[in-house]
């Protein structure tokens, strides 16, 4: 550990990222920007979520605005069901034919941000096509059990087939069937095979990878549990009961990989220009190899032939965990000595990387923590460390976060717009999940406030009731008045 220890400044600026909320909101945004016009609706998503869960939204807004904001998410609805991610591809209903329609698709990623972006501005929904929606998705459900992104011409699937897409069905398969009542006649996705799909993505080393065979990634983790559960099929997390050799047993240690996985993406390793520190790790036959394969000895590449000396050591770079290979046995010596002897390292800032060997990330704040969340395991990390990351390492003194210390919330010779709006955004929702004082609770599933996603649970046409026409604009928010409904959708423990 660091020899000095640097007071804690870790302040949450609430007032600077509201106005920075504000400006992405109510006025004109850089040019860089314009490429990302069709991401309307995942930009617009994540603005109303942040001055939402900085309990905000209906201050700093008028009702008339809000009506305007779920106008225009409606004007991106597709007649066919879904929803388009902006209106720059709307030519009119009335001149789409067969032959056009392929160019103005609804996006499985448009049609998740537009129905959470409803929930949180208070809209009952009612103006969703439900039916051609819930058709729709089905449609994108691939052989494998995957979600494509779009169907193109002849109703062919295109894009997706990753976990990513996954998650995104599942959203929207639960927030429109509700209890499915009145939908019977309506064809549901394939269940098993999409579990199939995320159970398979699980990788040798513990975490989730965008598809069988790719590398672990924690985004695409946090997807695949978010899924898993949204489906009923999150295998329980307790093991205490597992009879070895069962299938409780099998579920059980599905957890413990992901739960052993997550927490090894805390780094120290907070800046681009670092390098992750080598450690040579060593096999039960002597040999030292790398991460599953045989590499030479860091620091001792003349002995390609064989080990290397036995009081050999690889000088150790400052900044970084030891890495350790998923089969192998570690040098037990390397292993209790490596870290601690080195005096660079500082455990008083502590990041979320997405894969191994990779430098902490803002975003990952969230991807990691709030998937924790879900598996009620936050207490496994460094909170204090990851919370003085956050706020002294990569909140903005104009308000939102960089995506590295010392960013600007977007570096727009480097970042899109969607970078900038997302890292400012995961950055208070991974505050959140540590449950940061002046944000409000939040929904680590659906990733807005539990207050939104009660909105969505107590709509009456989400529990079967007949009196589900009536329009929000004319009653008073259901979540204002009623308490105490069964959960429909696993509820986050404090």
């Amino acid at each position: 550990m660091s020899s000095t220890t640097s007071p804690d400044r870790s302040v949450f600026s609430k007032e600077r990222h509201i106005k920075y909320w504000l400006r992405c909101l109510k006025t004109y945004l850089p040019n860089d920007y314009t490429s990302n016009d069709s991401n309307r609706m995942t930009l617009a998503s994540f603005t109303v979520s942040a001055l939402d869960l900085l309990g905000v939204l209906h201050d700093k807004t008028t009702p008339a605005e809000r009506r305007e904001y779920i106008d225009w998410i409606y004007l991106c609805q597709h007649p066919s069901g879904g929803f388009r991610g902006f209106t720059g591809t709307k030519f009119g209903d009335e001149a789409r034919t067969y032959e056009n329609e392929r160019w103005d698709p609804a996006n499985i990623a448009g049609t998740f941000f537009a129905l959470v972006a409803l929930a949180v501005l208070e809209d009952d929904l009612t103006r969703v096509r439900r039916r051609e929606c819930l058709a729709w998705l089905t449609r994108l459900q691939c052989d494998d059990g995957s979600f494509g992104e779009i169907l193109g011409e002849g109703g062919a699937i295109e894009g997706g087939r990753d976990v990513r897409f996954c998650y995104l069905a599942a959203v929207v398969r639960w927030v429109l069937r509700g209890t499915g009542d009145g939908l019977e006649d309506v064809e549901d996705i394939d269940v098993d095979s999409l579990t199939a799909f995320v159970r398979a993505s699980k990788t040798y080393d513990g975490g989730i990878g965008k598809a069988p065979f790719h590398e672990a990634h924690a985004g695409f983790t946090y997807c695949g549990i978010c899924t898993l559960s949204l489906l009923g099929r999150l295998p329980s997390i307790d093991d205490r009961r597992s009879v070895p050799g069962t299938a409780a047993a099998s579920d059980s240690g599905f957890i413990q990989d992901i739960l052993h996985w997550l927490v090894h993406r805390q780094s120290t390793t907070l800046y681009e220009e670092e390098q992750p520190r080598e450690i040579p790790l060593q096999s039960v036959n002597g040999q030292y190899e790398g991460s599953g394969a045989h590499t030479e000895a860091p620091g001792n590449e003349h002995h390609a032939s064989g080990p290397p000396p036995p009081n050999h050591q690889a000088e150790p770079r400052p900044g970084a965990f030891v890495v350790q290979g998923a089969s192998l046995n570690v040098n037990p010596l390397l292993a209790s000595s490596a870290t601690p002897k080195n005096d660079n390292v500082d455990f008083q800032w502590v990041g979320f990387n997405g894969r191994t060997n990779k430098v902490a990330d803002t975003c990952y704040s969230f991807w990691v923590g709030g998937t924790l969340l879900i598996l009620k395991k936050v207490h496994l990390v460094s909170f204090n460390a990851i919370r003085r990351y956050l706020l002294e390492k990569t909140q903005h003194m104009v308000g939102g976060f960089g995506k590295f210390p010392g960013d600007p919330p977007g570096d727009f010779s480097v970042l899109t717009f969607t970078q900038d709006i997302l890292h400012s955004y995961l950055g208070l929702a991974g505050l959140a999940t540590m449950k940061e004082p002046g944000l409000k609770s939040l929904d680590p599933m659906l990733c807005i406030s539990v207050s939104a996603r009660e909105h969505l649970e107590i709509l009456p046409w989400r529990r079967g009731d007949t009196l589900s026409q009536v329009g929000s604009e004319d009653k008073t928010p259901l979540n204002r008045f009623v308490e105490g409904i069964a959960r429909t959708i696993p509820v986050i423990e404090d």
